[in-house]
């Protein structure tokens, strides 16, 4: 499912924000952007995501903004005693006189040190804690798209059902019409002799392999099925199999109809299972 979560918060001078942005997809995808200083926490990332999220393409995004308080530099004193040194002894031995040997010495190559920070077990937890509350955010996103969904998957559900119970009152009329097109076909032949009880039993061998009994009760079945499951946690790739087996119910239906109204009901019960599968994709 598509979603979005953000978390900010401040620590010893550093104002982190994480970013998570989720598309569908049938694994989990993920992607991580953080500074270095969070490099070594990808692992407990990942770890993290997998579990809060479960899947989808995830792409996550960990920035931090120095607050002022913290620095991370130094300045090498040593070396620039040296320099001071240096430079001193040069002023006078060419007897020059300087008062302000400080901003020639910041000028100087390799004054200034970066300090690798060290991530301490406290700025971890913190960290974590924060990514879980920029999962709790995409979730919140996702339950609101879920009950949009589900809103959706009853009403096609139901659109199905109801169209399936059309289906009985042309079945009759439905054999009527094979009966009389096959009898005026044999009446029609040069040799108009047949037999009648002959007619009946090939008509009733014929009239069993079009019966669509079982496919009415195996889609009214899997009709059910689709919206026991559509309530579980993480039942979507369910749902995806659940779909299959509807759409292959429906088809036999509509090979077996040999009926002008049974195939528009078949075609509709169609256009909205596949609307159902196109929303199915946005579900975990």
């Amino acid at each position: 499912m598509t979603g979005y979560g953000k978390a900010t918060s401040s620590y010893q001078g550093k104002r982190v924000s994480i970013e998570i942005r989720a598309l569908n997809s049938k694994s989990l995808d993920l992607n991580i952007r953080c500074s270095s200083l969070y490099k070594e926490l990808e692992g407990e990332i990942r770890g993290v995501i997998s579990k809060e999220l479960d899947r989808g393409k995830i792409d996550v995004s960990l920035s931090i903004d120095s607050t002022g308080d913290a620095k991370n530099y130094a300045i090498n004193k040593d070396l620039a005693k040296a320099y001071y040194k240096d430079l001193k002894d040069v002023a006078e031995a060419i007897g020059e006189e300087s008062e302000d040997y400080l901003s020639l010495i910041l000028r100087m190559p390799d004054i200034f040190i970066n300090e690798k920070e060290e991530l301490k077990a406290e700025e971890k937890t913190w960290i974590i804690e924060l990514l879980k509350e920029a999962c709790g955010q995409l979730n919140a996103f996702r339950r609101q798209e879920g009950l949009a969904l589900e809103k959706e998957f009853n009403a096609r559900i139901e659109d199905i059902r109801s169209l399936l119970l059309e289906v009985p009152k042309y079945e009759n009329e439905r054999i009527d019409t094979i009966r009389a097109r096959m009898k005026k076909s044999l009446e029609e032949m040069e040799n108009k002799t047949y037999d009648d009880n002959r007619f009946e039993q090939e008509m009733i061998f014929y009239i069993e392999k079009l019966d669509v009994a079982e496919e009415k009760m195996r889609l009214m079945n899997h009709l059910d099925y689709f919206l026991e499951t559509m309530i579980l946690p993480s039942g979507g790739k369910k749902l995806g199999f659940i779909g299959q087996e509807i759409g292959r119910e429906i088809n036999t239906l509509g090979s077996k109809s040999n009926h002008a109204e049974m195939q528009k009901l078949v075609v509709d019960m169609k256009d909205n299972l596949e609307k159902i599968k196109e929303q199915i994709l946005n579900t975990l």
